[in-house]
């Protein structure tokens, strides 16, 4: 794909249209990483460490995402925010137990996932329920 943008005599852009899509698409990405990221901070901590690092992993993996790809990717982690976002609403600003996060995901969902993903979400899945004592502060 080429894109094309008229310039002007003094070398000021004039008309690029795919330009300012381009910026608007990553300004909708960025905007949207930055809430995930700061609805995480009303998780408990072990869940909000592996939440991180799972989202910037995603994040930095969509870079070189098909355009396709790209419109499912923003549209499920979209769907992420606004559950985590109720979630955490509903949890009155307090750090929300682990038994009211997450939802549970339809067996059709499984269709369309690739290996390599549903082998991630196995991964996420045993780290998201192991216990994980470096984050028991007891005083």
């Amino acid at each position: 794909m080429t894109l094309f943008c008229v310039i002007g005599p003094d070398l000021g852009v004039i008309n690029c249209p795919h330009l300012l899509e381009m910026t608007a698409h990553v300004s909708k990405v960025r905007s949207l990483y930055k809430r995930i990221l700061l609805l995480h901070r009303f998780l408990p901590i072990d869940l909000r460490a592996l939440g991180d690092q799972y989202v910037k992993e995603e994040f930095r993996r969509h870079k070189s995402a098909s355009p396709k790809e790209v419109s499912a990717f923003m549209v499920e982690w979209e769907n992420y925010k606004a559950t985590l976002q109720t979630q955490v609403l509903d949890a009155s600003g307090c750090v929300a137990p682990r038994s009211q996060l997450g939802t549970a995901l339809p067996e059709a969902m499984f269709q369309d996932f690739q290996n390599e993903q549903i082998g991630q979400l196995y991964e996420l899945m045993l780290e998201s329920t192991k216990p994980n004592r470096q984050f028991d502060i007891q005083e």
